[in-house]
């Protein structure tokens, strides 16, 4: 399959400018969401590997208060190396403990999707869709 450049700057900005007024605890529940829809791709290549699924356990715990931010944080950090380690943008999970990371969560959710793809057309649907989807939550909040 030919290598497909990933731009959708557009969506990108809208979202960007939304997650800037957003709270951080929302950011973190959002990006979880994000990072959860993808996390089957990651999960299919790396099956016994929890720490993508762990970092998104691990921001939903910190926004109860359940765990530290530095906890959430080490989670995601272990997540952001599960990702390098696989083969596709699946460090969607490691991004939501800081607020001006979480809109890297959605942007990794795109590209993991796409990068499944068979073909460069269901690539930028897929792409365009999981924008789409993505800003309607983060509006949602």
């Amino acid at each position: 399959m030919k290598s497909r450049k990933f731009v959708d700057a557009k969506i990108k900005r809208s979202i960007a400018d939304h997650a800037e007024q957003t709270d951080l605890r929302i950011l973190a529940l959002w990006a979880a969401e994000c990072a959860e829809r993808v996390l089957t791709c990651f999960e299919a290549e790396r099956p016994g590997d929890l720490r993508p699924r762990q970092a998104i356990q691990a921001a939903r715990a910190w926004v109860r208060g359940e765990v530290s931010m530095a906890a959430a944080r080490a989670a995601a950090f272990a997540a952001h190396n599960a990702a390098r380690e696989a083969s596709h943008a699946s460090a969607s999970a490691a991004t939501a403990h800081v607020a001006e990371h979480a809109p890297h969560s959605a942007t990794y959710a795109a590209k993991a999707l796409a990068l499944a793809a068979d073909d460069a057309d269901t690539a930028k649907t897929r792409i365009e869709l999981e924008r789409q989807w993505q800003l309607r939550r983060l509006l949602d909040y």
